[in-house]
């Protein structure tokens, strides 16, 4: 199958090194579209849409390769060998960031460096470990998206939003929500809320920036300083922002944070 159409993927920007971005639950590459203009003078730049999202090829969709995390994350190794050039650095939004975790766990040396954006390598608690949520918040979660998805996106997505004050971002990922094909997206959302990745997460030793929004209902602050503290080489970055989408509705931070992150690989292009 041809990759591009799998994935409408979409190449832009001009430089040595690439960054993929990758997007979250119920969202598509668009939402990437307030901090894509800050780095295409600077970086190859690959755009995608999860197998499922966006304006991908609903006939792609697989439910037993998509049953765990690792059918995206072959996906993603895919598009990296066939569009990605240099040092590949990945911006994985939410659930991405594990994607991109297992993507280089399975081909080691490939990505240069994460970009992990509200990341959670479990959302449920579990023994001394705080996700944020209770198995039966998670479970009730599921439920009420089973029943009623549509009602379910329009109620939930302005509050992963946040962003108070901005109401066009929470209508526009309410929008990006209600596009996706629901039985596609209930399966997703039990694959994201219920996967633990803590054990892929632990020790990795790719260099990454964790971007953590300082009032987020998904991926609270302490899920954020866990991360810090399992990966060696990781930089940890509060964004002073309330909601999952600080790309979004804080993007001058995020990209004035991931400029000094990037600085090793913005120099090797300006060489």
């Amino acid at each position: 199958m041809d990759l591009r159409h799998r994935n409408n993927v979409n190449v832009v920007g001009n430089g040595s090194s690439t960054l993929v971005f990758s997007h979250g639950f119920g969202c598509n590459q668009a939402m990437w579209n307030y901090l894509l203009p800050h780095f295409v003078e600077r970086f190859r730049v690959v755009l995608y849409d999860l197998v499922g999202a966006g304006l991908s090829d609903p006939a792609a969709y697989d439910k037993a390769k998509y049953a765990t995390l690792d059918g995206y994350a072959a996906d993603l190794n895919e598009i990296i060998d066939g569009f990605a050039s240099g040092p590949v650095i990945l911006v994985g939004h939410s659930v991405s960031a594990m994607i991109g975790t297992l993507a280089d766990r399975a081909a080691p040396g490939r990505i240069a460096a994460h970009v992990m954006i509200g990341p959670s390598p479990s959302y449920i608690d579990a023994d001394d470990y705080v996700g944020g949520f209770k198995p039966e918040d998670i479970q009730s979660l599921l439920d009420t998206l089973d029943s009623n998805y549509l009602g379910w996106s329009s109620t939930m997505a302005p509050v992963i939003m946040g962003a108070p004050g901005q109401p066009a971002l929470s209508e526009e990922l309410t929008n990006s929500f209600c596009r996706t094909e629901p039985e596609i997206a209930k399966q997703f959302a039990r694959v994201t809320f219920l996967s633990d990745n803590r054990a892929d997460i632990g020790g990795l030793t790719t260099p990454t920036l964790i971007l953590q929004s300082t009032d987020d209902l998904i991926a609270p602050v302490c899920v954020g300083e866990y991360l810090h503290r399992v990966l060696p080489h990781s930089r940890y970055c509060l964004i002073d922002n309330v909601g999952h989408c600080p790309h979004m509705s804080a993007a001058a931070a995020c990209a004035a944070a991931m400029d000094s992150f990037l600085m090793p690989w913005t120099a090797a292009h300006d060489q």
